[in-house]
């Protein structure tokens, strides 16, 4: 579909008792699986050994039973755990994570999600210095910055590389002793604590912390470095708090059951299209929703407007992920395999909610079909405004030159994908709904944790 590309997602945890770490971690990666789904990875120590897994395909394709059987090892008591969408470095197998490397601590483990907008200068120098790479992700730039503070501990390491790096992230740490949890002092990417009966757990997302036993505690502050020592749970404040966390988190990237700083991801959207329809009302007999990822605005939306809420397309929950198809007929064919009109948009004036337009060719589509359907008017509403540049912090946006606000207007874009009228929520709007202050680069430009020099997707594999 026609959308930003996922993130990644991170877990991990610490016990004070042995348990199955594996298995709760792969359970964890379950409810994670939408924010990447190129490469997984889990890693699990005793405090002896310490065993990494790691390949591309989604959660369930990588963890066999014979896999995670290799994992559990029967006095685990931390682990890490990662799903991918690569936004820095080609989706190929030394690029999954956790990445390792034997260090001054020892055997060390990263999960990361986001992006450090000055990975390249500062690899660049690494290399300069003397440092091997064994990956092209901007993740190992961070790894090697730790293996040369090996004279502090682990986090007091973690908050002196910190001072070095750029950009959006969250990451967690793990040695044969102890997870360390941090996050960049925008808080762009979130991170969440959660506590085990005998321990503590930490996820990009808290539904999985749920799915691993753990009560939801709070959410790593921006800035924060968290870890546990000797089963309490440590803090240092690394760097100033200036929070600026991503907007798409509410408006498209979490599940809907997700808390984010105190914001739940659902009450969000349902805001969202309450306020799109105070600033966009349109003359309609009924909402529809893009589903899934319109269907919390589009449910603000009717209860502003007493519209009825109707099931206008279907979603193919057998159609999975397809590969990019080779033509501009296949490409076309796939919106039609996941999605297709039902009967009760048949001679109706229909609003139509989706949180975000991309290249505009999907909305293209989805006009076309429910038009072909029998829909009298399709009145397109967008519970996001305009994306008019690309995100530089862990989302694959596109290019600028492929997002169509960066080139066109709302009118023209309403002419091309075919609707009656167009309209997107304002900068102001997501605000309201959201509730605190958030990142609203990809619609403005103007961005609170850098820019890369090179900004390009690929740049850490030229020499």
């Amino acid at each position: 579909m026609d959308k930003p590309r996922e993130e990644c997602g991170v877990l991990g945890l610490w016990s004070e008792e042995p348990l199955d770490a594996a298995g709760l971690l792969h359970l964890g990666l379950l409810a994670l699986q939408h924010r990447g789904q190129e490469a997984a990875g889990i890693a699990v120590s005793d405090g002896k050994e310490f065993l990494v897994e790691k390949d591309l395909g989604l959660v369930n394709q990588v963890f066999t039973e014979e896999r995670l059987a290799r994992l559990r090892l029967g006095e685990a008591r931390l682990g890490l755990a990662h799903t991918r969408y690569s936004t820095t470095g080609s989706n190929l197998r030394f690029n999954a994570q956790p990445l390792t490397a034997r260090t001054a601590h020892g055997v060390l483990a990263i999960a990361h999600n986001g992006n450090f907008t000055n990975a390249k200068p500062l690899r660049d120098r690494l290399l300069r210095e003397g440092a091997t790479f064994q990956s092209t992700s901007d993740t190992e730039v961070m790894l090697l910055l730790l293996a040369r503070l090996g004279h502090l501990s682990l986090p007091e390491a973690a908050a002196e590389a910190m001072k070095a790096l750029e950009g959006g992230y969250s990451i967690l740490l793990m040695d044969r002793r102890t997870v360390v949890a941090l996050r960049d002092p925008h808080g762009v990417r979130p991170l969440a604590i959660g506590r085990l009966p005998k321990g503590y757990a930490f996820a990009s997302e808290p539904p999985a912390l749920e799915l691993m036993g753990a009560r939801y505690l709070r959410d790593v502050r921006p800035g924060e470095v968290v870890w546990v020592e000797e089963g309490e749970l440590k803090s240092l404040q690394a760097l100033p708090p200036n929070p600026a966390p991503c907007a798409f988190e509410w408006i498209y990237f979490a599940r809907p059951d997700s808390l984010l700083d105190g914001v739940e991801a659902y009450e969000a959207r349902v805001r969202m299209g309450m306020e799109l329809f105070r600033e966009a009302p349109a003359e309609a007999d009924m909402v529809v929703p893009v589903p899934d990822s319109g269907i919390g605005a589009a449910v603000g939306y009717a209860k502003a407007s007493s519209l009825p809420l109707e099931y206008g397309l279907y979603k193919n929950p057998y159609a999975g992920r397809t590969f990019i198809q080779p033509t501009q007929a296949l490409r076309d064919l796939k919106t039609r395999l996941k999605l297709s009109p039902t009967s009760a948009v048949r001679g109706k004036r229909v609003v139509l909610i989706d949180d975000s337009i991309v290249r505009g060719t999907t909305s293209r589509h989805i006009v076309a079909m429910l038009k072909e359907a029998g829909a009298r008017e399709v009145h397109f509403r967008v519970s996001s405004p305009p994306i008019r540049f690309p995100c530089y912090y862990g989302i694959d946006t596109a290019a600028r030159k492929e997002l169509i606000a960066a080139e066109k207007s709302v009118e023209e874009i309403r002419a091309f994908i075919g609707a009656d009228t167009l309209a997107f929520l304002s900068e102001e709007g997501v605000r309201r709904a959201i509730g605190g202050p958030v990142c609203l680069a990809c619609f403005n430009g103007r961005y609170p944790a850098g820019v890369p020099v090179e900004g390009e997707k690929l740049a850490l594999e030229i020499l």
